[in-house]
C-alpha cells in the first residue's frame, strides 16, 4: 500500500523517464517539415553530413532528433509507413540501451529502424537480432530498404553462409540474424588458425527482438561446438530396461523441482540387477547419473508432450512454442536415455570443443538494448544479470480488448467440451477464434472435438515456417477457427477482416496457464493491436500441471462442498488471483536457478575471455617468438624452484634433477654437465640454461627457415590451447557436477568451485606452456605437406545448443562441414 501512494505521488519510474523524452520527441516532430522539403537526394546526403559531424566530435545524442526525424521522412517515402510519437519513444528507449515493452501490433520492427540507422553511423556495426531465420530474412528484405536508401549497407545472417558471404555480412553498416548463428559465430571465430578466417567484429551495438525469449527462455541455454565422444551405449539401454521394473515405491519425485532420485528400494534393486555391491562408490558416480537421467526419461518425460517419435529419432516438443525442434537433443544423457526408452538407436555422446551461454554472449556488446511484447514481469531479472531497464510504451490507440476472468472446470474433459462449445456459439457468428494450447496433445484432441462438430480450422503445433506465418496472419478473418500453440507465429501481425470488429474482433481461448505469465500475456497479446477490439478468456482444470502442482487442493474441496458437477465452472476473479499468485512463486524460482547457473557461468566465461584474448593475439601476431621465450624463461624459474630453492642451503640444491628436466625441454644431452652447474652460481645457472635454450632454437630456425618457424610457432601454439582448453571444458563439467556434495561438508559450493577452477586454470595455463615448448623442440619439420587448414582443424565437429540446467537440459545440435560453412539446418531438409 506505501509503495502504491509513492508511486501515485511520485509517478513510476517509466512515467518519469517517457516525460523527460517527449521534449526529445517534439524536436523530432518540430524537425519534420524541413525534412519533408528535402529532395530524395539531400535526404540520403544527410547520412554523409551525420558520419562528418560525429568526426569532428559531435556525439550521437547530439545528432538523435535529426537522425530520427531523416529515418522517419525516408520510412514514409520507402515504406508507405511513418513512425508514431510513441514508436519515436520506444526509439530512444532503444537507443539508451534498454528495453522497450511495446504491446503487439504497435510496430516493434519500425521502431528498431530508428536507434538503428543511428548506430549504424559509427561504422562499428549493428546488429538486429531475431529468433528464427524467417523473421530475420523478412526483417531485413523489408526495413532493409530503408537503410539502403539512406545509404547504409545491410547484411543477414542465416544458415547455409559460407565463409565471404558472413564476413561481407557482418562488415555491413546493419546485420540481421538469429541468436543461435551469431552466438556460433563468436564461438567458431575463436577456433580458427587464422585471423583472415574470423567473421564478426567487435562486439557493438545489438537491438534483440523478442528479448525476454532470447534473453530469459533460452538463457540457460548453452551453444555448444562439439566432437565425437568415446563412451558406449549399450549401458543406457540396460538401464531403460532395469527402471521400467520398479514400481512408484522405487523412487520419489518431484514436479515442483522438477529432480526424481531413487529410494533405498529402488537403489537396492538397481544394484541387484546391475551385479555391483555400491553404486555410490567414485568408480560408480557415472552409472549413478545415468540411473537418475534414466529415471527422469521414464517417468518425468512424456512422449506426445516433451517429444515425438519420428522417422526413428527422438525430436524434442518446445515447451515454449509446442513446435517440434528438429536436430536439437537434451544434454547430459537424457536423450539417449529416452532413446532407450522408446527403443531407437541411441545416439553416442560428445566431446565440447567450446561452449558459451546467451547470457554471457549478449552481455559482450558494448550497447545492448531489446524489444518484446511482455518484459514488464521479468524486469527485475534483465536488471540485474543483463543491467537493463524495461519502460512501458504507451499504446498508439487506447486498448479495448476485455481480458475476462479464468473458467475452472474439475476435469480436463470438462474443460475441452466447455472450449468446444464456446468455439462452436462464437464461430456460429462469424466471429473468429484462435485457442492457444501448450502441448500437440492438447491440440489434437481440440481438433478432433472441432471435426466431431464439423467446424472448419487450422492446426498449427509443428515446425515453424513460412506458412505458419501465413496462417496465423489469417487468423483475424471471418469465420476462421485456428488452433496454435501459444507462441505460433510469434512476430506476425493479426489483422481482421472486414465485419470483425463489429462482431466484437479476435476472441482468444486459452486451454491452459503457462508457468509464466509472460507466455499467457504473449497469448492474450493476439488480440486488440492497434486499438482494435477483441477479447481473451483461459478454460482450466484443477487436472492441469499448474494447478495440480502449486495448490488447487483448495478449490478443489470447495467445488466439492458445493456439490458441483463435471462441467459446472467456477468463474471468479479470487482463483484467477490465486494462479497468477503461483505463476509468481514459479517464475521467482525459475529466476533463482538462472541466477544460481549464471555464478557458476560466470567462472568460467572469465577463464574464456583470458583465453580467447590471449588466443587472439596468438592470430593476429607476426611472431611470436618473445611468446614462446618467456615461456622458457618460466619453464626455468619453475625448475630452479623445485630443484635449487633459495629457501634452501646451495649443497642441499638437486642439480642433477634440474639438468634431467631441462633436457626434457630444450637443453641438449652432453651440452654441459652437472659438475659444471655446481660451480656457477644460481644467476649463472639460470642464464647458462637459457643460454642454451635459445642457441638450439635459433639453430632450429635456421634450418628450416625464419618464415616457416613463425608459422610452426602460431600453428603448435593454436593446437596445443585448443586441446588443452577442450580438456579443460570437461574438467570444469566434471567439478560442477560433484561440487554441491559440498555442502554437506558445511561449505559453499560455489566458493569452493571459484576456487577450484581457479587452481584447474592455472594448471592448464602451466600445462600449455610446457605442451607448446617440448612440441617446438621436438618436432619433425617435413616440407611436403601444407599447413593444416581450418577444414582438418574442427573435423567431426558439431554444433549444439544445450539447455544444461532443465531436466537433463536441452540440446540443438546441428553438423558443421568445416568452418567456412555454416551448420547443416536440417529443419529445411526435413521441410
Amino acid at each position: 500500500m506505501f509503495n502504491t501512494l509513492v508511486q501515485r505521488l511520485l509517478g513510476n519510474n517509466t512515467e518519469r523517464e517517457l516525460k523527460k523524452m517527449k521534449p526529445v520527441v517534439r524536436q523530432i516532430n518540430n524537425l519534420e517539415p524541413q525534412m519533408t522539403a528535402l529532395s530524395d537526394t539531400s535526404l540520403q546526403e544527410k547520412t554523409f553530413e551525420f558520419k562528418r559531424r560525429l568526426a569532428a566530435g559531435e556525439t550521437l545524442d547530439d545528432i538523435l532528433p535529426e537522425a530520427f526525424a531523416v529515418v522517419r521522412e525516408a520510412s514514409r517515402r520507402v515504406l508507405g509507413m511513418r513512425h508514431f510519437d510513441v514508436q519515436l519513444l520506444g526509439g530512444i528507449v532503444l537507443h539508451r540501451g534498454d528495453i522497450a515493452e511495446m504491446r503487439t501490433g504497435e510496430g516493434k520492427t519500425l521502431v528498431a529502424t530508428l536507434p538503428v540507422y543511428l548506430n549504424a553511423l559509427s561504422g562499428k556495426g549493428a546488429h538486429v537480432v531475431t529468433v528464427n531465420d524467417y523473421l530475420a530474412t523478412r526483417d531485413s528484405e523489408e526495413m532493409g530498404q530503408v537503410y539502403k536508401f539512406l545509404g547504409l549497407s545491410v547484411g543477414l545472417i542465416v544458415h547455409d553462409l559460407n565463409y565471404e558471404q558472413r564476413h561481407r555480412a557482418y562488415a555491413a553498416d546493419v546485420t540481421y540474424g538469429t541468436n543461435n548463428e551469431f552466438g556460433f559465430d563468436y564461438l567458431r571465430d575463436n577456433m580458427v588458425i587464422s585471423k583472415e578466417q574470423m567473421v564478426q567484429r567487435p562486439l557493438h551495438y545489438c537491438i534483440v527482438d523478442e528479448v525476454d525469449s532470447i534473453l530469459i527462455d533460452e538463457a540457460r541455454t548453452p551453444l555448444i561446438i562439439s566432437g565425437p565422444g568415446e563412451k558406449s551405449t549399450d549401458l543406457y539401454y540396460t538401464l531403460a530396461a532395469i527402471v521400467k521394473r520398479l514400481t512408484p515405491e522405487d523412487y520419489t519425485m518431484d514436479e515442483k523441482q522438477k529432480t526424481i532420485a531413487p529410494t533405498d528400494s529402488g537403489v537396492a534393486k538397481v544394484e541387484k540387477m546391475l551385479g555391483i555391491d555400491n553404486m555410490f562408490d567414485n568408480e560408480h558416480l557415472d552409472l549413478n547419473h545415468l540411473v537418475i537421467q534414466a529415471l527422469r526419461a521414464n517417468f518425468m518425460m512424456h512422449r506426445d508432450k516433451d517429444y515425438v517419435v519420428k522417422d526413428g529419432e527422438i525430436v524434442i516438443v518446445d515447451e515454449f512454442t509446442g513446435r517440434l525442434m528438429f536436430g536439437r537433443r537434451y544434454s547430459d544423457g537424457l536423450h539417449q536415455s529416452i532413446e532407450a526408452k522408446e527403443n531407437v538407436k541411441v545416439q553416442g555422446e560428445s566431446k565440447t570443443l567450446a561452449t558459451i551461454t546467451f547470457q554471457n554472449y549478449f552481455r559482450m556488446y558494448k550497447k545492448l538494448s531489446g524489444m518484446t511484447g511482455t518484459a514488464k514481469t521479468e524486469e527485475d531479472e534483465f536488471n540485474k544479470i543483463y543491467k537493463l531497464d524495461v519502460y512501458v510504451i504507451p499504446t498508439n490507440r487506447p486498448s479495448i480488448r476485455k481480458d475476462l476472468p479464468d473458467v475452472i472446470y474439475k476435469t480436463k474433459n470438462a474443460k475441452y467440451r466447455a472450449v468446444v462449445r464456446e468455439v462452436e456459439k462464437r464461430h456460429a457468428t462469424g466471429q473468429p477464434i484462435l485457442v492457444g494450447t501448450t502441448s500437440i496433445n492438447q491440440s489434437e484432441i481440440i481438433s478432433r472435438l472441432l471435426k466431431e462438430k464439423n467446424i472448419v480450422h487450422n492446426v498449427l503445433n509443428a515446425k515453424y515456417h513460412e506458412k505458419e506465418a501465413e496462417i496465423i496472419k489469417d487468423a483475424g478473418q471471418k469465420n476462421t477457427v485456428t488452433i496454435a500453440t501459444n507462441m505460433a507465429g510469434r512476430g506476425t501481425d493479426i489483422k481482421l477482416g472486414e465485419g470483425v470488429p463489429e462482431m466484437g474482433g479476435l476472441m482468444i481461448i486459452g486451454t491452459e496457464r503457462h508457468e509464466s505469465r509472460r507466455i499467457d500475456n504473449q497469448l492474450r497479446g493476439r488480440s486488440g493491436r492497434q486499438g482494435d477490439p477483441g477479447s481473451t478468456q483461459f478454460y482450466l482444470s484443477l487436472e492441469d500441471d499448474l494447478m495440480r502442482i502449486f495448490g488447487a487442493d483448495n478449490i478443489s474441496r470447495f467445488m466439492d462442498k458445493l456439490g458441483m458437477e463435471e462441467d459446472e465452472p467456477i468463474e471468479h476473479s479470487m482463483i484467477t488471483k490465486s494462479i497468477e499468485k503461483a505463476q509468481k512463486k514459479v517464475e521467482a524460482h525459475n529466476f533463482e536457478i538462472r541466477k544460481y547457473v549464471l555464478e557458476y557461468d560466470d567462472v568460467m566465461n572469465q577463464q574464456r575471455e583470458v583465453l580467447y584474448a590471449q588466443r587472439r593475439k596468438v592470430l593476429t601476431s607476426d611472431s611470436l617468438k618473445e611468446t614462446i621465450l618467456g615461456m622458457i624463461d618460466d619453464i626455468i624459474l619453475d625448475g630452479l624452484t623445485i630443484y635449487a630453492n633459495e629457501k634452501l642451503y646451495p649443497e642441499e640444491w638437486d642439480f642433477a634433477g634440474l639438468l634431467g628436466l631441462m633436457e626434457q625441454y630444450f637443453v641438449p644431452k652432453g651440452s654441459i654437465t652437472v659438475a659444471e652447474l655446481e660451480n656457477l652460481s644460481r644467476p649463472e645457472v639460470q642464464e647458462k640454461l637459457t643460454e642454451l635454450a635459445v642457441d638450439l632454437y635459433d639453430r632450429r630456425e635456421a634450418e628450416i627457415g625464419s618464415e616457416t618457424m613463425r608459422e610452426l610457432e602460431k600453428a603448435i601454439m593454436l593446437r596445443v590451447v585448443d586441446s588443452k582448453w577442450m580438456d579443460h571444458l570437461d574438467a570444469m563439467d566434471a567439478l560442477k557436477e560433484g561440487i554441491n556434495l559440498r555442502a554437506y561438508g558445511q561449505k559453499n559450493p560455489i566458493v569452493e568451485y571459484k576456487f577450484e577452477a581457479y587452481e584447474m586454470f592455472e594448471e592448464m595455463v602451466e600445462s600449455i606452456k610446457r605442451t607448446v615448448v617440448t612440441f617446438l623442440y621436438h618436432v619433425q619439420v617435413t616440407f611436403n605437406r601444407p599447413v593444416p587448414q581450418a577444414e582438418d582443424h574442427l573435423q567431426g565437429a558439431k554444433e549444439i545448443h544445450a539447455d544444461s540446467d532443465t531436466p537433463g537440459g536441452v540440446v540443438v545440435e546441428e553438423e558443421s562441414r568445416d568452418l567456412n560453412t555454416t551448420v547443416t539446418d536440417k529443419e529445411k531438409t526435413e521441410e
